[in-house]
């Protein structure tokens, strides 16, 4: 499997002010990279938004989407693992949302390749969504009449109402989920006032640290890679760490649940860093409370290095650079089914 071995960073101009090249520090783009046969539309995204907002959908009519993966707030539920159909939970934190659209795969172990495959996952899900099969929720979608003109207008044709474009709605919704114009990517499209002196140098601290041999790219979560290849990195590296047996780091083997392959065991997909201030609890497992504390375990347990508390400390700081501007979230009417209920 491809590692990245490292990126190279030019330092210069004082003790605050430094650049790499524009391969390394790379400002988030406007608009996420739709597939040719799923391109992003206003009539998508309007019924992308619908359904996932609308928790019609589960087992229970208690969950919907938008209840693991919050707009509301950073894309994800801040807990350490979502809840569920009757209270269930899984074993894994809900990644975020938002700038989902720049990842090549989906899921923490890259099981979906597109966020149209991601959409179907949830739904039969037995914790997540608990349905029985697609069809079983796409016939929930087909017993409100409200919802028909919607799919019409986004897919006009024969039978627009089916798994597949449902599922091209959310991802096409989900396309639109980006935050860009962070105090990060103003200072590297050269608004060099944008970002504290703190925060230019936890930029050093975390480039020197080697950060961005994982976290580069402009969503921070690796370069830029074909659909459904996905990026991955083993984790824990340094396995006889203290923080592995703590913060329960090994008991969840990561791709090699999906794969079988002896290689995949503990290799993960490498997370967005951006919004990150908004997404606690960290990891996979949502086992570490604190992002101060998440940027210590990771220089331990993959870099095999002890960061002085000023480093950290900086290292928050140009970590909250990457938060970036939320487009506004409007709450839409869902189509109703007067007089009746669909939730069996």
């Amino acid at each position: 499997m491809t590692r990245l071995t490292g990126l190279f960073l030019s330092v210069f101009i004082g003790v605050y002010s430094f650049s790499v090249s524009a391969a390394e520090w790379q400002a988030l783009p406007d608009a996420a990279p739709a597939p040719a046969d799923n391109p992003t539309t206003p009539e998508k995204v309007e019924l992308g938004r619908l359904l996932y907002l609308d928790p019609r959908f589960s087992s229970t009519g208690t969950v919907s989407c938008n209840s693991c993966h919050n707009v509301m707030l950073g894309g994800e539920d801040n807990r350490a693992v979502s809840m569920g159909v009757h209270g269930q939970t899984g074993g894994r934190s809900a990644p975020t949302v938002w700038n989902s659209g720049f990842s090549s795969s989906q899921f923490w172990d890259g099981r979906a390749a597109t966020l149209e495959d991601q959409a179907k996952g949830p739904v039969t899900n037995p914790i997540e969504m608990g349905m029985n099969e697609l069809e079983e929720a796409m016939n929930r979608v087909r017993d409100i009449p409200g919802y028909r003109p919607y799919f019409e207008r986004a897919f006009p044709g024969k039978d627009p109402m089916t798994v597949d474009n449902a599922a091209r709605a959310v991802a096409a919704y989900e396309r639109t989920l980006i935050t860009p114009d962070s105090a990060y990517d103003r200072y590297v499209k050269g608004d060099k006032q944008a970002m504290s002196e703190e925060q230019v140098r936890g930029m050093k601290s975390f480039a020197d640290a080697g950060c961005t041999a994982c976290h580069s790219g402009p969503a921070f979560n690796g370069p830029t890679m074909a659909p459904g290849t996905g990026f991955f990195m083993k984790f824990p590296t340094f396995a006889d760490s203290d923080d592995v047996k703590k913060y329960q780091l090994a008991d969840d083997t990561g791709r090699f649940t999906v794969t079988g392959e002896e290689a995949d065991k503990f290799m993960w997909k490498v997370p967005t860093l951006r919004n990150i201030t908004l997404t606690a609890p960290y990891f996979h497992n949502g086992a570490v409370g604190t992002l101060d504390e998440a940027v210590r375990v990771m220089a331990r347990v993959q870099l095999n290095k002890d960061l002085s508390d000023e480093q950290v400390t900086d290292i928050v700081a140009f970590l909250s650079a990457l938060t970036g501007e939320f487009p506004e979230q409007p709450m839409p009417r869902l189509p109703a089914t007067p007089g009746r209920s669909i939730i069996k």
